[in-house]
């Protein structure tokens, strides 16, 4: 069996990371002001967030063309692999590991191509995709590599601070914007994904950004306290570098055990989060937890 690791451009993993794993890369479209962008390829992220601030109008968010999934799917086929994890960004946030169903079927007597809901998106999904890749190289199975993946997934948490409901409102992509639209200008939401519906929701509304990211910090604790598994955290930020490394460093400090990471929003997430969002997240340290 020869397997290969495809994912979407929303995994913002470096590009060392993906030589070194042998990753499969799909940039995501986004289009803001009538002009397409491939996320990763045709635009920085620092220019994309510039092209936010003085676009016209409401940027959105597309799918690759499926007949771009077929040829590389094919390509894969001719370079001798047989089967495909192909694990993509959340169904609640974009249709496009759903439509990777149709693709797969199309090619189905050439090769097994595997959509893989990750359930989440950025560098959380980032890390089941080098995992995907690392269990390739130890010669593990398609069967071995999905459970491990399904395990992962549960041990995913995330909070977001973000600066403005306004993106996400206008992209459909908050399930209960109703109940917080009010008093938008006047609060800092928090957001998670819903453990159970998978969709981005506001929870809490607190007063300043301060009071967020220590509520944040709280809620971080919490999770760690019940967590029987070693975990890794990542600060990600919306085109807010100093912002992110300052947290980062204060959280190092609060859990001197764990691993921190900065990561981003790019292009496509932050089309819907907007600028100067924050975020911390966390899941299994794989690097302790799985020495297969």
């Amino acid at each position: 069996m020869k397997i290969a690791v495809v994912t979407d451009s929303t995994a913002y993993l470096s590009q060392a990371e993906v030589e070194e794993n042998k990753i499969h890369v799909v940039p995501i479209p986004f289009i803001v002001d009538g002009k397409t962008f491939n996320e990763g390829v045709d635009i920085t992220t620092e220019g994309f967030y510039q092209l936010l601030r003085e676009s016209k109008s409401f940027p959105s968010t597309s799918q690759p063309p499926l007949g771009e999934m077929l040829d590389l799917y094919n390509h894969l086929a001719d370079e001798g692999y047989d089967t495909v994890i192909s694990i993509h960004l959340a169904s609640t946030i974009s249709g496009f590991v759903g439509s990777l169903q149709g693709a797969a079927a199309e090619v189905s007597d050439r090769i097994k191509v595997i959509p893989y809901d990750s359930e989440i998106t950025v560098k959380l999904m980032g890390y089941l995709v080098l995992e995907a890749a690392r269990m390739v190289r130890n010669g593990q199975d398609a069967d071995a590599i999905i459970a491990r993946l399904d395990e992962m997934r549960t041990t995913i948490g995330e909070y977001f601070v973000v600066d403005d409901l306004q993106n996400l409102v206008r992209g459909g992509r908050l399930s209960n914007a109703s109940a917080f639209i009010g008093s938008v200008l006047k609060i800092k939401p928090l957001l998670t994904f819903d453990p159970d519906s998978h969709e981005i929701v506001a929870f809490e509304k607190v007063r300043s950004t301060k009071k967020a990211l220590a509520r944040v910090e709280s809620l971080f604790a919490e999770a760690q306290a019940q967590a029987d598994y070693p975990l890794r955290g990542i600060v990600i930020h919306g085109n807010d570098p100093v912002a992110a490394q300052t947290w980062r460093d204060k959280l190092a400090k609060q859990f001197p055990e764990m691993p921190f990471e900065l990561s981003y929003f790019g292009p496509v997430i932050g089309t819907h989060l907007g600028e100067k969002a924050l975020a911390l997240a966390w899941i299994i340290d794989y690097q302790r937890a799985y020495e297969d």
